[in-house]
């Protein structure tokens, strides 16, 4: 399980949209122990037009992580990315379609053949 910190605040759409893609993204389930930052000065100095922030283990941080190419990179740095995930994530990003398997069809020089 990935243990993360997430500096946020309630009421934070982009904040949700990280959640999301984390779970999406991540190979291994994550937990997150959330941090609500309008609570402490200290905090709103430090992460108040940052957020949402991520932080790992070792505090290591990621600020706008809800920038799915970013949030790619800083898992990928970890070993925590869905690399399948991710390359789906990114081709319907780019508008791209994904290759559609079809069960007994074979590609051969650029050519799918069934049978």
């Amino acid at each position: 399980m990935i243990r993360l910190t997430l500096y946020t605040t309630l009421g934070c759409h982009l904040c949700s949209q990280l959640e999301g893609l984390l779970g999406h993204l991540c190979a291994e389930p994550v937990a997150l122990d959330r941090v609500e930052i309008s609570e402490d000065d200290a905090l709103m100095e430090r992460y108040g037009v940052r957020i949402p922030v991520l932080a790992d283990g070792v505090g290591q941080e990621l600020d706008r992580g809800f920038d799915a190419p970013r949030l790619a990179a800083w898992l990928a740095e970890r070993e925590w990315l869905n690399e399948a995930a991710w390359e789906a994530l990114r081709r319907q990003r780019e508008g791209e379609e994904a290759p559609r398997e079809v069960k007994g069809a074979q590609m051969r020089g650029g050519r799918r053949y069934l049978g």
